[in-house]
């Protein structure tokens, strides 16, 4: 099972408050997790669901036919993925992907790749262009051991995923790598090749592509 969490989206991107007001965040949030979205249904790697209550995020789910695992207390993406997590091992799911809905540059063959690196028994990490953060996780079996997000989470979750005594994969996905927090990472994503709604939207508030403000 893929695993979107996904907080209310009115409140997004408050660390980009100084470039964009709120409603260019949220509408920056909401390319974004359409552009997620979309890489996930066309890679028919895994059935998905939704952790959220966020309307927007509720209506995409439907226009994709995902499923949702209702996440009503919108506490933390920690706590979205515990719950959810819950939720699969008491039906039977064996296996856990955690795709967080800023990383809009994924493609299906990026998807595709974690499937196929994944130990029959173990984790596939795949970890921010940083090496702090987290912007993949799958485990197998699906609650083989607590998730905590945050900045610094890929060396807790490297060190837990080790502890397991099982297969563990730090996989470099250079378009998971990119998630959208800063500024630098927005400039980031306009420069990057391609066309995606994140990207068209960004350049349509002003962040303009690198070749274009040369000399």
């Amino acid at each position: 099972m893929i695993l979107v969490p996904v907080k209310i989206l009115a409140n997004a991107k408050q660390r980009l408050a100084g470039v964009l007001d709120q409603f260019s965040r949220t509408e920056l949030a909401h390319a974004m997790l359409q552009d997620v979205l979309e890489a996930l249904a066309q890679s028919s790697a895994d059935e998905v669901s939704l952790v959220t209550s966020d309307p927007f995020a509720l209506e995409l789910a439907g226009q994709h036919h995902f499923a949702i695992i209702r996440d009503d207390s919108n506490l933390s993406e920690t706590a979205a993925i515990e719950m959810a997590t819950r939720d699969c091992e008491s039906r039977g799911i064996q296996t856990t992907l955690v795709i967080p809905g800023d990383i809009p540059l994924i493609e299906p063959a990026d998807v595709r790749a974690i499937y196929q690196a994944a130990p029959a028994s173990g984790t596939v990490l795949v970890p921010a262009a940083d090496q702090r953060g987290s912007n993949a996780v799958l485990r197998r079996p699906a609650a083989l051991f607590p998730l905590r997000f945050g900045n610094d989470s890929f060396m807790p979750h490297l060190t837990a995923a080790i502890s397991t005594h099982k297969t563990c994969v730090v996989l470099s996905l250079p378009r998971i790598a990119l998630d959208i927090d800063t500024p630098e990472d927005l400039q980031q994503l306009v420069n990057a090749e391609g066309s995606k709604k994140s990207q068209l939207l960004a350049r349509k508030l002003g962040f303009p592509e690198a070749a274009a403000v040369k000399p």
